[in-house]
């Protein structure tokens, strides 16, 4: 798919529009103009379909994981990641003070429309001069670190906006599953130099093709190194019953 861009008259070229596939699915659905999926493609080789209205779930229609994380939560939080907003507007309907934060502008007129009181739209390691209670990153959202390099930035990042006594909610999930295991239980690993949770994912809705971006799945040691590295207690709330898990990192007292 090829964009145009329109040259201004001093000459210079404006950087073509990326499209935003995930809020123009969310917006769809939430209009009831709803006729298919998300298609994501990854490095892993494998396609496959996101459900909207699974983005559109009700409590009932979580996973385990994620309604412990829900019933977790305390105080000022900040949904990282919000998408359709469904998280959040259960905590909010609860009675909680929440901010669903999201790079896509679509998610968060989504959120807005379907009734979320405070949205900010932008990226999570832009976020200054704000402080929460509880930090939720759910379906995986500490993917959004993106590389393991990253990941001990993004976690002080995350710390800092922190309230004394606050916490970090996340699941994830180790796919070392989904490479080659042997008799033995030994697992065979590509040998690309790079930590095998790290893949890179593009999304497609109607035709139209995003920007690839990379996303961070991660195993509970690997994680539990990187917080303590940025000072922050791991604790395993819940393991699922594939290779997933939540986790709650705290601040460690100095």
């Amino acid at each position: 798919m090829s964009y145009s861009t329109k040259v201004p008259a001093s000459g210079r070229q404006t950087k073509p529009e990326v499209p935003d596939i995930l809020g123009q699915a969310l917006l769809d659905y939430h209009k009831g103009t709803y006729s298919e999926d998300i298609t994501t493609y990854s490095s892993l080789g494998e396609a496959a379909l996101l459900p909207l209205p699974y983005l559109f779930r009700d409590y009932a229609g979580m996973p385990v994981l994620e309604q412990i994380a829900l019933e977790k939560c305390a105080g000022e939080i900040l949904d990282v990641g919000c998408g359709a907003g469904s998280h959040a507007l259960f905590l909010q309907n609860l009675g909680f003070s929440v901010t669903g934060i999201d790079t896509s502008s679509g998610a968060i007129a989504t959120c807005g429309a379907r009734g979320l009181k405070n949205t900010v739209c932008g990226d999570i390691n832009n976020l200054y001069g704000m402080k929460f209670d509880t930090l939720l990153l759910l379906m995986n959202g500490i993917g959004i670190a993106g590389r393991l390099r990253h990941l001990d930035s993004f976690l002080h990042h995350l710390g800092s906006l922190l309230n004394t006594g606050g916490q970090i909610l996340l699941d994830s999930s180790d796919i070392i599953y989904m490479y080659d295991e042997d008799d033995e239980g030994n697992f065979t690993l590509p040998d690309t130099g790079t930590y095998y949770g790290e893949v890179e994912f593009t999304m497609e809705y109607k035709g139209i093709s995003g920007k690839s971006f990379p996303w961070l799945y991660l195993d509970e040691k690997t994680l539990e190194v990187a917080a303590k590295r940025s000072n922050l207690a791991f604790e395993i709330l819940l393991k699922g019953e594939h290779f997933d898990f939540l986790a709650r990192l705290t601040p460690l007292k100095q």
